[in-house]
């Protein structure tokens, strides 16, 4: 084989239709776009309206809110603050804190903060600083011989102070 023989599979390919291109063409003088009226131009978009009757996405109600007081935290595992441990990322003497954990490369960037979970398995001695930790996460780091410390997500109390303003 050659690279001037190679070619597509008979019927792969198929030419485009040359709209406007005369009545013999069978896609000539409108060209497959009707006749006459705004949707029978070019760069024409009118999409919902129905012709003067309320549209539907106006005549439904809007559904759900957005909670002024939530938060978006990142999750960890303890299993995997022990990876990092082992491979040398975290300190384990120091305080395991947000910041520890992005320049750990275990979060990308923090959020409104963290929050530890239990998933994995925890074997060095560690004292973390939360924003929130469950239940399983508490035990897998007291059962180490660590301790867990919650403290206020920062972003949280930003929306807090800007919704009772």
């Amino acid at each position: 084989m050659k690279l001037n023989e190679i070619h597509d599979n008979e019927g792969a390919t198929k030419a485009r239709m040359r709209v406007g291109r005369g009545i013999g063409s069978g896609k000539g003088k409108t060209g497959g776009r009707g006749v006459k009226g705004q949707k029978a131009r070019t760069g024409v978009s009118i999409k919902g309206f129905e012709g003067g009757q309320m549209p539907l996405h106006r005549r439904l109600p809007k559904r759900g809110f957005n909670n002024l007081y939530s938060t978006d935290l990142n999750e960890v595992n303890v299993g995997r603050v022990q990876e990092a441990i082992d491979a040398g990322k975290l300190d384990k003497a120091a305080t395991v804190t947000v910041a520890a954990l992005v320049e750990a490369g275990i979060i990308n960037r923090a959020r409104d903060g963290v929050k530890l979970l239990g998933v994995g398995e925890l074997t060095t001695k560690l004292t973390f600083e939360v924003t929130r930790a469950s239940k399983s996460a508490i035990e897998a780091v007291e059962k180490a011989g660590g301790s867990v410390t919650t403290v206020f997500a920062a972003g949280a109390a930003h929306r807090a102070t800007v919704a009772s303003a």
